[in-house]
């Protein structure tokens, strides 16, 4: 029998975060999930407003990944530390889709070309806070989608954590800034060249979806034909269409085949949909034996 493990999934309360830390429950590991809120509100990442029986063996914390003394402790003697807290809208451009902002002003600073995150991560002192950059303290991809993970990783890396799995994405899309997905392969490539002794894990998986949300069904499906389609052309309208033309995945699949990685020591660097899968499927067969 494999060695007991103990993860923390930080934003393990949201829609794929919460899966992750179910996989893992599912394993008999200890689970710590991090995130602003603690225990998940159940109607937003499931179909029931109710806290499933699982969720009984997480130790969710309330932290805030800006105040990296408010989750260090929380690392201590882990196996591996997840990130799984980017964001995929930044307030202007929610702002605009709610009406609360106009469109000129909001997507114009949506789609600039830069934004300020925090200061360096790689040059802040032991024990100090990220400092967002914008003038309104404004959470930017920069900030949250890369920022947050490299500090965060540094301070898996003074705790001697050795695994680090991030959650990233497979590409952009024409609909999102560019920033989007340019913030999360900075990550990355910080991570990777900046923190040698982490084995890293970068999980890029394409739109994920459930029934939970049944929203998320129909943007699948339309992003299936538009893979099926990509296929037929060669792969010609990746550059174009980015993830939306990349197989749409199952929000669980991707928890299971995150939950795989971390117990599969020779996994690491990126992890593609097609490695996903694979994961996902090593993992169902284990479970069949």
């Amino acid at each position: 029998m494999a060695a007991k493990k103990k993860i923390v999934v930080c934003g393990g309360s949201g829609f794929l975060g919460s899966r992750i830390c179910k996989s893992a429950i599912a394993r008999g590991w200890d689970v710590i999930s991090i995130s602003r809120s603690g225990e998940p509100v159940w109607s937003s990442v499931t179909s029931s407003p109710e806290a499933p029986p699982w969720s009984k063996s997480v130790s969710w914390q309330k932290a805030d990944m800006l105040r990296p003394v408010t989750y260090k402790p929380l690392l201590t003697k882990a196996d591996a530390v997840v990130h799984s807290m980017g964001i995929l809208l930044e307030a202007d451009y929610k702002g605009v889709l709610t009406g609360k902002e106009s469109a000129w002003a909001g997507l114009s600073r949506a789609f600039s070309a830069t934004k300020g995150g925090s200061q360096n991560p790689l040059e802040r002192k032991e024990g100090e806070d990220l400092q967002p950059q914008e003038k309104d303290g404004q959470f930017t991809y920069e900030l949250m989608n890369r920022d947050t993970a490299i500090t965060l990783a540094q301070e898996s890396v003074a705790e001697q954590v050795p695994s680090f799995v991030y959650i990233s994405a497979a590409a952009g899309t024409p609909i999102l800034p560019k920033r989007y997905i340019t913030t999360k392969r900075q990550a990355e490539e910080t991570i990777a060249s900046s923190l040698p002794k982490l084995r890293s894990i970068f999980i890029r998986p394409g739109f994920l979806y459930d029934a939970s949300r049944s929203y998320t069904m129909a943007i699948a499906a339309a992003g299936g034909a538009g893979n099926v389609m990509n296929w037929a052309v060669g792969g010609r309208l990746s550059w174009l269409a980015g993830a939306a033309v990349e197989k749409p995945l199952k929000a669980d699949l991707v928890a299971e085949a995150v939950v795989e990685a971390i117990g599969d020591d020779d996994v690491k660097g990126v992890v593609t949909t097609s490695g996903i899968e694979a994961l996902a499927n090593k993992a169902w067969r284990k479970g069949m034996l």
